[in-house]
């Protein structure tokens, strides 16, 4: 529907298209400014601040690359991580996110703006959002039009599922990832339609720009290898295809092997096999349609399926042989995690203790994307009616995106793209529809009657019968037509009763009806722009290291333990002092409190993460060898028991248990934690391995004298605590945040003259070994 209502005759058609586009501008305009606006609820309600856990390390490597430069961030060993092995950091993450960062930095101060490096990695997951609402225009306008394109922008420019990645602060690789993903697809589907090498290299550009910013780059290199695949497989190659393939993937490839991070892994990983075997076969199919060109039929025939079939088995043995040797990697754990959502619990403990990596609720689906639910499969279905090549990839994406959004919580950020595509695709629709104002003719009953009547025969093409042919029929021949006209036989007859079908006209009747579909069109949107408002502001705008509660008047409560116990260390400690806390803690202690820690976010040695697991679930006296050996100074726990803070470390002590069970089977036991009953307790049921662990002494030490003599309460499990808490001897108290959710103790020395430290330790607080009584010698009798 390029134009609903006529426009005055006097407008010249250039006008006509100028305005339009120029209205397009603006509206885009606008998306970008309600996207990025959207996501500064957080600015706004706490202050600039980078969020999460993974963000910091981020952010700490920026600062290295803004203040030092690339080289040196290239070459950066972080001594400080992962204490005492350290990390290569240049060679072990995925440097686009800091990059691009630093790119602005460096632009802004060299046009006088000096804008500081905090603001700029704060505020650049907005500012990416308004260039993927931009990129999401274009890839739907290749679909169907225009209109789709302006409501597709406005989705994901607001649709929770991809804000919950990119509000200011969320400073992580997906803040510019997503843009990275519809701006590749945009260009593949322009380079399939127009058989363009050019879109081709620019899409290979940005799939580098992918690869080197992150690892989810492996959507892209495995979703436009099946959608080629597919094509294939209907019958669809063309040169278009094999030009488009050929120059992303050569490019594309060559220029991922350039990150240190990837480095050979494109030619050496199961994952990127699919690719490189698409790749194969399309040069196969290339060059049996050039022989094709050149022999006859039949010897054709012959030769195909002699060089399909020895093809085939060799690429097979090829494969497999060269996995045997191990030139090629087998699948990675993560890889099978998806297709089996229990394997990693059984397997790779560290994968499935991250929440995000757990299987997707049904209510986070309406959560992250309302009203979309519902127009999605319309949307995927109307693309089965035209299915060209680009509406066969939104399928083929709309398929393998909603399993693996299904699967794994952090995966719905690769669905809503596509949600809202077809969700566009299916409300454009519509509109269309109800908003044209033209109606159907009304065909008058009589007319269609005299005109059925005159409606030939089947075969006959509705030609006027012959003078030769006789004037009556016999009335065989007359039942024989109308069983055929009833039951259509051939592919001539099914076509001739569907065109009969379709000639009666079709429309929207009468103004009533537009006006109810379009007034509860705008009332959807509406709720739909309500609810994203909602909840950005009350879910996703909160970061992570400062929490808020309300008074009983309402007004707002800060909770800022975290960076109160962060900035305790960084003044109170010496700067060589490790620290030991869970891994998810790592990053921030690094970033904000710049002390070496055992393990971090990275999660790349197990053993490590295990050592501190079997630490934090052993007794002091097990403990304290490990403590020392690994040089810890401070030891520091979550604990939300006092104020409900439901993410503590107690919640998170079962999977510290099992990722140490998997490394030492026969000294860590998870059944030991639980009660003979199969109950996890913190009270007086607990289990005696539970009550002499370290994690638990630690949580709870001091804890009852809080309720003066009353009952003590943890408010996360619901639970009464002991009366009588634990006692410490190798460890001291050295902090205690204002809220108890940040605790730190200091680990003791040894004791100089040599004694147990318990032994010591009850010395020093008075409680003496009794001794017996000495017997009385006789006195000798004179």
């Amino acid at each position: 529907m390029p134009t609903a209502y006529p426009l005055p005759t006097n407008l010249s058609p250039a006008t006509v298209a100028n305005t339009a586009s120029l209205i397009r501008i603006v509206a885009l305009a606008l998306i970008s400014g309600a996207a990025i606006a959207s996501r500064l609820f957080a600015v706004i309600n706490f202050e600039s601040i980078i969020h999460e856990f993974d963000p910091w390390f981020n952010y700490r490597a920026t600062r290295v690359l803004a203040s030092k430069g690339f080289y040196e961030f290239w070459n950066w060993f972080d001594p400080t991580a992962w204490y005492p092995l350290g990390r290569v950091v240049g060679g072990t993450l995925y440097p686009g996110l800091m990059a691009t960062s630093g790119v602005i930095y460096n632009l802004l101060h060299a046009i006088n703006l000096p804008v500081d490096i905090r603001n700029i990695c704060v505020l650049l997951a907005p500012g990416f959002s308004a260039l993927t609402a931009w990129a999401t225009y274009m890839f739907t306008k290749e679909m169907k039009d225009a209109s789709a394109g302006l409501l597709a922008a406005a989705f994901i420019g607001i649709v929770p599922g991809y804000i919950s990645r990119s509000v200011a602060g969320s400073y992580d690789n997906e803040a510019i990832a997503i843009f990275l993903l519809m701006i590749t697809f945009y260009c593949w589907i322009k380079a399939l339609k127009q058989g363009s090498a050019l879109f081709g290299t620019v899409a290979a550009v940005f799939y580098f720009y992918m690869v080197a910013a992150w690892g989810g780059y492996a959507f892209i290199t495995n979703m436009i290898p099946l959608h080629a695949l597919v094509l294939i497989l209907m019958g669809r190659f063309s040169s278009r295809l094999y030009v488009a393939y050929s120059s992303w993937y050569a490019i594309g490839t060559l220029a991922s092997m350039q990150v240190p991070f990837v480095g050979f892994q494109p030619v050496k990983t199961s994952e990127h096999m699919a690719a490189l075997g698409v790749f194969g076969l399309l040069q196969i199919v290339a060059f049996a349609q050039l022989v094709r060109s050149h022999v006859s039929s039949h010897q054709f025939q012959k030769l195909l399926a002699t060089g399909v079939i020895s093809i085939g088995i060799l690429g097979a043995m090829a494969f497999v042989l060269l996995t045997y040797k191990g030139w090629i990697a087998p699948w990675t754990g993560r890889f099978y995690s998806l297709w089996d959502t229990g394997y990693a619990k059984k397997y790779i403990p560290i994968i499935a203790s991250v929440s995000e990596h757990q299987p997707t609720a049904w209510p986070s689906f309406f959560m992250d994307l309302q009203f979309l639910v519902f127009l999605f499969p319309a949307g995927v279905i109307l693309c089965f009616r035209e299915l060209r090549d680009e509406h066969l990839f939104v399928i083929i994406y709309a398929v393998v995106a909603s399993y693996f959004a299904g699967v794994m919580v952090r995966l719905m950020l690769t669905l809503t793209p596509v949600v809202c595509v077809a969700s566009a695709v299916a409300l454009s629709t519509l509109l269309d529809t109800f908003v044209d104002p033209t109606e159907p003719e009304v065909v008058d009953d009589t007319r269609s009657e005299s005109g059925a009547s005159t409606i030939s025969a089947p075969g006959t093409n509705g030609a006027a019968p012959s003078p030769t042919t006789p004037a009556t029929t016999s009335k065989k021949a007359k039942k024989a037509a109308a069983a055929a006209a009833e039951h259509p036989t051939t592919l001539s007859d099914i076509l001739a009763s569907s065109s009969t079908k379709t000639a009666k006209p079709k429309g929207i009747y009468g103004l009533d009806t537009r006006i109810m579909v379009v007034l509860n069109t705008i009332c959807m949107l509406a709720f739909f722009v309500s609810h994203c408002t909602w909840v950005t502001s009350s879910a996703y705008s909160s970061p992570s290291v400062v929490l808020a509660s309300s008074n009983p008047d309402g007004s707002q409560h800060i909770i800022d333990d975290f960076r109160e116990a962060y900035y305790w260390l960084r003044q109170n400690t010496p700067e060589d002092a490790v620290v030991m806390s869970w891994w998810d803690y790592g990053y921030q202690i690094a970033g904000m409190a710049d002390r070496p820690t055992l393990v971090d976010n990275n999660t790349w040695n197990n053993t490590h993460i295990a050592t501190v697991g079997k630490a934090m679930s052993s007794s002091e006296e097990v403990a304290y060898p490990i403590l020392r050996k690994h040089d810890v100074s401070y030891i520091l726990v979550i604990f939300g028991g006092l104020i409900g803070y439901s993410g503590d470390d107690i919640n998170k002590f079962l999977w510290m248990v099992r990722i140490a069970q998997g490394v030492w089977p026969d000294e860590v036991q998870e059944p030991s934690f639980f009660t003979p009953q199969g109950e996890y307790k913190v009270d007086d049921n607990a289990s005696p391995a539970m009550r002499n662990s370290l994690m638990y002494k630690m949580s709870y030490y001091r804890f009852v004298d809080l309720f003066g003599g009353a009952q003590a309460m943890d408010r996360v499990r619901q639970q009464q605590v002991p009366k009588v808490g634990p006692t410490l001897d190798y460890l001291d108290e050295a902090f205690t945040s204002e809220n108890w959710i940040v605790r730190i103790y200091e680990v003791k020395k040894e004791d100089s003259l040599g004694r147990d430290l318990k032994s010591a330790n009850a010395f020093a607080q008075g409680k003496k070994r009794k001794r017996s009584k000495p017997t009385t010698r006789r006195r000798a009798i004179l």
